[in-house]
C-alpha cells in the first residue's frame, strides 16, 4: 500500500497488524516485569549473559529506535540501566509512542512495515521470552497461559493489562 492509497495508519492492514503485535508485545512483557522480585533485576545466569535489568533498558532502546526509524529519523542510543521501574515505564511508554504514531494519519508501506517487524520489535518479543524464562530460573515463576485467549487489542499498550483468561497453573 503506497502513501497515498492510506488515509491513516489504521486504515492500512500492515499497520494494523503491526499494531496488534505491540499490544500483543506489551500484554506479554507485562507478566514479567510484573511483580519481579527486588532481586530479580540483577539476576545473572552466567558471567557473560545480561541481567534482566539489561535486557530490559535494551528493550526500551530498541522500542526508541523503531519509533524513530518510523519518524524517518533512525537515531540508535543506548540508554544506561535505570532503576527497574525507571525502565519499566519507558518500555511502555515507548511503546505507547510507537503505537500512537503508526495509528496517526501516517501512511507507512509495507516493506517498510515488515523491516520494523523482523528487525525491533521481534527482537522486543524474543526479549520478553528470556525475561519470562530468567523469571523461572531465578525461582520466580510467572503462570503460564494461553494466549490465543488472551484479551490483546491494538491501541493497549501499557502496563496495565486486562487479566488473564486462562492460566495454567
Amino acid at each position: 500500500m503506497s502513501q497515498s492509497d492510506a488515509s491513516s495508519g489504521a486504515a492500512n492492514p500492515a499497520t494494523a497488524f503491526l499494531r496488534h503485535t505491540l499490544a500483543t508485545l506489551a500484554y506479554r512483557a507485562a507478566k514479567p516485569l510484573r511483580d519481579a522480585p527486588s532481586e530479580f533485576a540483577y539476576f545473572r545466569v552466567g558471567p557473560t549473559s545480561r541481567t534482566p535489568a539489561e535486557i530490559l533498558a535494551h528493550m526500551g532502546d530498541l522500542m526508541d529506535w523503531t519509533l524513530s526509524i518510523a519518524q524517518g529519523r533512525e537515531q540508535w542510543r543506548e540508554a544506561p540501566v535505570q532503576s527497574w521501574a525507571s525502565d519499566v515505564d519507558r518500555l511502555f511508554s515507548a511503546i505507547t509512542a510507537l503505537d500512537t504514531h503508526l495509528a496517526s494519519s501516517v501512511a507507512l508501506e509495507l516493506p517498510f512495515l515488515e523491516r520494523i517487524f523482523q528487525g525491533p520489535v521481534a527482537d522486543a518479543l524474543t526479549h520478553t521470552g528470556q525475561l519470562t524464562m530468567l523469571r523461572r530460573l531465578a525461582s520466580a515463576p510467572i503462570r503460564s497461559e494461553n494466549y490465543q485467549r488472551a484479551s490483546i487489542a491494538a491501541g493497549q499498550t501499557g502496563l496495565d493489562q486486562p487479566p488473564p483468561k486462562s492460566e495454567f497453573g
